[in-house]
């Protein structure tokens, strides 16, 4: 029997309305739904779940709201599936989201967090300065010698996301983005995505955010997690509670490893992937990085009767 890892999306992965049907149908979700309420002093819940989309998309409501959604699904998949993890794992934020389901950090605390994490990528750097975008087709050692030669020029860019063999997110300055939109084709990039993004998440740039995330993350309870958590910075369990907070921190200015966390895990002997939340973005990308594994994704109440009465 392979080992099964449980894994959670990131920014990206949100849409209005995502969660409403596991709420109006568990009272465990509800519960989740109105303790993340709770804890932020306002109704998130609202936002998930009527819009404006714009607000939803606005970094410090996205990234509280994917939690929330994500735990959700969790909870109650929990409660009626014996199924544990043997790893977890999430995208950028999703990383929060998977040490909340090992036990790690508390659900409220996590929520703050995150709402905090946010706000400080947002006021990282002034809007307009920093951009995004998705390079297709073009390999990693390629990729990373061009952005190296950009930055070299004064115009900062660098790999942002590893996300799977011929998907890598690269960001930084305006400029930076702009020249490898314009010079992509040098690595081998067969398409380069400008991406809607509010900063230059994942790059040097967000240094003042880590900066003022550490404060934050100086005074968070970490316990030990249940199951191993890999992180984006390493595409390797953190270990105890001192490496998992110094590893948040570092992660908001690092590349996320998913490509090589996926591997990791499958050279481990995962062979079954489980998502949580809104969107099927994870499972899509670990198929395009191994598509011999099983993947699920939970992103639904129908998902997960059917997937509870096929285990049954």
């Amino acid at each position: 029997m392979g080992k099964t890892a449980f894994v959670f999306p990131g920014q990206g992965a949100q849409a209005v309305g995502m969660g409403r049907d596991i709420y109006e149908s568990e009272p465990r979700a509800r519960g989740v739904f109105e303790a993340a309420d709770r804890a932020l002093g306002f109704e998130l819940s609202r936002i998930i779940f009527e819009g404006p989309e714009e607000q939803l998309k606005q970094t410090y409501h996205t990234q509280p709201a994917l939690l929330a959604t994500s735990i959700a699904y969790w909870q109650v998949f929990r409660d009626r599936c014996e199924l544990k993890p043997d790893f977890l794992a999430g995208h950028s934020l999703g990383e929060y989201t998977a040490l909340v389901a090992a036990g790690a950090i508390g659900f409220e605390d996590a929520v703050r967090t995150v709402r905090a994490r946010g706000e400080f990528m947002e006021q990282a750097v002034p809007g307009g300065r920093g951009a995004m975008a998705a390079v297709l087709g073009a390999e990693r050692t390629a990729l990373a010698e061009l952005c190296a030669s950009i930055s070299a020029l004064g115009q900062a860019v660098e790999l942002a996301n590893l996300n799977c063999p011929g998907q890598i997110v690269v960001s930084g300055s305006k400029e930076g983005v702009q020249a490898v939109v314009e010079r992509g084709k040098e690595a081998g990039a067969k398409r380069v995505v400008p991406l809607e993004v509010s900063g230059p998440f994942h790059s040097s740039l967000m240094k003042p955010a880590s900066e003022r995330l550490a404060g934050v993350l100086a005074e968070l309870e970490v316990r030990p997690a249940e199951a191993p958590v890999v992180a984006n910075v390493t595409a390797r369990p953190a270990q105890g509670p001192d490496e998992i907070r110094r590893l948040l921190v570092d992660q908001v200015h690092s590349s996320v490893l998913w490509e090589d966390t996926v591997v990791w895990l499958i050279e481990q002997g995962v062979d079954t992937f489980i998502e949580f939340g809104s969107g099927t973005v994870l499972a899509g990308l670990i198929k395009k990085i191994d598509r011999s594994v099983k993947t699920h994704s939970i992103n639904s109440a129908a998902a997960l009767d059917a997937f509870a009465q096929a285990m049954a």
